[in-house]
């Protein structure tokens, strides 16, 4: 039983990673647009998404005090 709600809450937490990454991307697409006046084709756009989707290949490291 422990393993399914910790799968479950697995699941759950990357689907609630997608949904706001998809968020921003469609947020910082929508500023753009509407704050600075520039227009983006379908190919800039799927360019711009693919750039903010794919995760950083630095893994973060704590910084020393």
């Amino acid at each position: 039983m422990l393993r399914r709600q910790q799968a479950s809450a697995i699941v759950s937490a990357r689907q609630q990673i997608v949904e706001d990454a998809v968020g921003m991307v469609m947020m910082a697409i929508e500023r753009l647009e509407a704050d600075n006046g520039i227009s983006l084709d379908e190919e800039r756009k799927a360019a711009m998404i693919n750039n903010m989707m794919v995760p950083s290949s630095r893994i973060a490291q704590p910084i020393p005090s």
